[in-house]
């Protein structure tokens, strides 16, 4: 975890303390279950409460008893013993460190998940937003990074609202697969460990149950909850990088915000870098980074093995708190986003015309001229319109071919940029509703 990119909150949900305060809750209310069960005295039960409720697990501690255990489950087991006392013998009945350690992150990943729904929500408000300001303002679609047919900034962005539509829903899946409890004991047998014990901190914790658990959780759940991150960090590239193109000098219809005071260059006062979108990128490349450890994992020995561990020590926390930053980073770039309606009309002229060629072309095949004439036809003056030979409005008037088969009021008809946004409020209404 870098503190550079990363938010308080996201940051303390992976925090020694957090993780450490889970663990206890885990213990305590499976002591509740095996309380009721007659398994240990209720009063034990009610002792671990009362003495760890609101107890600070002393995390410098739990780590000089690890020293000499080398056995951190262990280590933490004795430190809760200098807490509750006596008592403490009837903590972790049948229970195994897997049992504790997996239903722990499994819970911080359901709660970092919880954050990033929140983060994409934001996004997605300063996405409509913005698309529906500039629901009409006419723009060049581009294909291949070329000049196709005009289309509109608000329709760009309402593509990436749908987009982060299905990358909320992609994390509310992904939270529903991880969101389980294990306390399975050794081998995930149940011998020593009633279900029921199970079932009562899953439900206590607003967790599932594993129903094959072999000790830990599969690990192909948490594989899959990775590469929804992976996917949603892809999402946030893509904008990242069309927010990039947009700013370049020679397009320039769109620019990051610049504060007061700001600076771009050490070297060059001028400069006004995408530099925001930029580190997005960087930090899609991380988060996806992270998905392939994660499916690595899957393939663990028999009934357990340790391999996962030391790899969801990173991933868990870098992928999650990497994700939050750079969705909250993304909606306030999308909010302060200046958009250039002024240069997008300069780049729609620029090409003289030629961004009307398909209409052209389907108005001579109506006019009953064969399509592979008449996309020659039109292709001829297209090219000369890209050499600066004239626009393609007057080219093809002046061509008696094209003037034969369409009358010239006809083909000025053709170059009315307006055409193409006459099904904008279809789509709209298609991705965001009757709003």
């Amino acid at each position: 975890m870098i503190p550079r990119y990363a938010r308080p909150q996201m940051v303390s949900l992976w925090s020694d303390a957090t993780k450490f305060r889970i663990h206890f809750e885990i213990e305590a209310h499976a002591a509740d279950a095996l309380a009721e069960i007659g398994i240990i005295p209720k009063e034990a039960a009610a002792k671990l409460w009362e003495r760890g409720r609101n107890a600070k697990f002393d995390v410098a501690r739990i780590e000089e008893i690890e020293r000499e255990t080398r056995h951190e489950t262990i280590a933490f087991l004795t430190h809760l013993a200098e807490i509750v006392g006596p008592e403490a013998r009837f903590v972790h009945q049948g229970m195994t460190s897997s049992d504790v350690l997996d239903t722990t992150l499994s819970l911080q990943l359901a709660r970092a998940t919880d954050i990033l729904i929140a983060d994409v929500d934001a996004l997605l408000a300063a996405l409509k937003k913005r698309a529906f300001e500039h629901k009409y303002t006419l723009t060049i679609g581009r294909s291949h990074g070329i000049h196709g047919e005009p289309t509109t900034f608000g329709l760009k962005l309402a593509g990436f609202y749908a987009e982060f539509q299905r990358a909320k829903a992609r994390l509310a899946m992904a939270r529903e697969e991880i969101a389980i409890c294990a306390i399975s004991g050794a081998m995930g047998t149940f011998a020593n460990v009633d279900p029921r014990v199970e079932a009562h901190v899953a439900a206590k914790l607003g967790l599932k149950v594993e129903p094959v658990s072999t000790q830990v959780i599969p690990r192909d759940r948490h594989a899959a909850y990775f590469a929804a991150l992976g996917v949603v960090a892809s999402s946030i590239e893509r904008l990242a990088t069309e927010i990039r193109h947009l700013q370049r000098t020679e397009v320039l219809e769109a620019q990051e915000f610049f504060a007061e005071g700001q600076k771009g260059s050490s070297a060059m006062p001028h400069k006004r870098n995408p530099v925001l979108s930029e580190n997005l990128i960087g930090l899609s490349r991380m988060v996806r980074a992270y998905v392939i450890p994660a499916m690595e994992n899957v393939a663990l020995w028999h009934e357990r093995d340790i391999s996962h561990s030391s790899v969801e020590r990173f991933i868990g926390p870098d992928a999650t708190i990497t994700l939050d930053f750079a969705l909250v980073r993304a909606a306030g770039v999308i909010d302060k986003l200046l958009v250039r309606a002024d240069r997008m009309k300069i780049n729609l002229e620029s090409t003289h015309g030629v961004i009307h060629s398909q209409r052209a072309l389907l108005a001579l095949t109506q006019a009953g001229i064969e399509r592979e004439a008449a996309y020659n036809l039109v292709q001829k003056n297209a090219m000369r319109a890209w050499n600066g030979e004239g626009t393609l409005l007057d080219l093809l008037k002046a061509d008696p071919d094209v003037s034969r088969a369409v009358p010239a009021k006809s083909l000025e008809a053709m170059f009315d940029l307006d055409y193409h946004t006459k099904h904008v409020d279809t789509i709209f209404k298609r991705v965001f509703g009757e709003s």
